[in-house]
């Protein structure tokens, strides 16, 4: 099968775009309101953009709490989703008021954060604060507004469960990071392997 935007992807039943690009982490966010209420929403359009400095960064469609906190406020929090948390993440995917706690709503208590006002999930494996640096809305390649929004923030600080360091490394596998695919499809991260690139120190290529 090989179709353009233009023609659409019939026969199929559903677009296979997020299925293509997966698995995807999520972005678990958590912001304030300008009432000092706490939001807390996934998304999946989520993924580290830079280091040095460490920058992350996520779209949502259309104008939705997290991005307008995030832009309000200056600052969000990101939560690493891991599959002891699947359900309390998926509860807060729920479409409730602006002002609604999704933390009481999901079961959850917030721990205070060490930079940004914003809190973090109590108990996550790990969490990064963030400075908003842009926030904008995406325009289509004929230049029109499509009501979806990206937000990129630069870390100011990291929280690691030490249960989760291993030999000064965090440990992915041990954490279980959720993955999101397409449809209604969820991966989890419980392995992972090494591989030296051609460049590394004492790196044999056979």
């Amino acid at each position: 099968m090989h179709y353009t935007t233009a023609q659409g992807y019939a026969p199929l039943p559903f677009d296979p775009f997020k299925a293509i690009i997966a698995p995807r982490p999520i972005g678990w966010i958590s912001t304030l309101n300008r009432d000092g209420v706490p939001n807390l929403g996934p998304y999946s359009f989520f993924s580290a953009i830079s280091s040095r400095p460490n920058m992350i960064g996520f779209t949502s469609d259309s104008l939705k709490d997290s991005p307008r906190n995030a832009r309000d406020t200056g600052e969000f929090v990101f939560n690493l989703a891991t599959l002891d948390l699947l359900e309390p993440m998926n509860r807060t995917s729920d479409e409730v008021p602006d002002g609604v706690n999704e933390f009481e709503l999901a079961g959850l208590e917030t721990a205070p954060s060490m930079v940004v006002k914003a809190p973090r999930i109590a108990g996550i494996a790990a969490a990064l604060e963030c400075r908003t640096t842009s926030f904008q809305e995406i325009l289509d390649m004929d230049g029109k507004a499509t009501d979806r929004y990206l937000v990129i923030g630069q870390v100011v600080a990291t929280y690691i469960d030490d249960r989760f360091l291993k030999d000064g490394r965090f440990d992915t596998a041990a954490a279980k990071p959720l993955g999101r695919c397409g449809y209604r499809d969820y991966s989890v991260v419980d392995s992972v392997f090494e591989l030296l690139r051609p460049t590394d120190p004492g790196r044999v290529i056979r």
